[in-house]
């Protein structure tokens, strides 16, 4: 487990290097400085890094932007859309009414039943936390699943969720730190 502050490029280099021969990886976890969360790669050029984050916090995209979707950048399992918009509206609510409140919390949907076989039913992404420390948004967020080649999509879905979340709050606020853990940590979804 890495203790240490570190950026998301940071882990996102050292989830490449640990889980290098085909490693699996349990329980990784690491707290991350989301003040610049984006991570350009071949797989993630920024436009297609934003198309999703857009999409995902339940923004209008154009078809354009829609083609740029694939199931090598991740599928069904990272579509988080379903009722964002009214979690994200929850998680401000919550967080004007009571700072210090427990319940700032978006949980993402997921099949009661899943058919194992279907990706769409297995989402990667369970829950993230919001809080409010010192003027500045901090989250944890919990994956069932992460791999590291999708990691600069996922890392970019919940940097711009922060964003959402301190634009809709107060603009003075800072985007602080991300603790983020997966279950289990694989290099790609072969």
């Amino acid at each position: 487990m890495t203790t240490k502050q570190i950026t998301p490029k940071n882990v996102w280099e050292e989830m490449f290097a640990i889980t290098n021969n085909n490693r699996i990886i349990y329980n990784y976890s690491c707290l991350m400085d989301m003040s610049d969360y984006v991570i350009v790669t071949d797989l993630f050029p920024k436009p297609v890094l934003e198309a999703y984050s857009n999409w995902n916090i339940g923004k209008s995209i154009s078809q354009t932007q829609k083609s740029l979707f694939s199931n090598l950048r991740g599928g069904g399992q990272g579509d988080y859309r379903q009722d964002i918009i009214s979690k994200i509206n929850n998680v401000i609510n919550a967080l004007n009414k009571f700072p210090s409140t427990k319940r700032a919390v978006i949980t993402i949907p997921n099949t009661s039943n899943p058919i194992h076989s279907n990706d769409d039913d297995a989402k990667c992404m369970r829950e993230i936390h919001f809080r409010i420390l010192d003027n500045t948004i901090h989250a944890t967020v919990f994956f069932r699943a992460q791999a590291a080649i999708i990691f600069p999509k996922n890392i970019h879905f919940i940097g711009t969720l922060m964003e959402e979340v301190q634009n809709s709050l107060d603009s003075t606020f800072q985007i602080g730190n991300l603790y983020y853990l997966t279950s289990i940590l694989v290099r790609d979804r072969q």
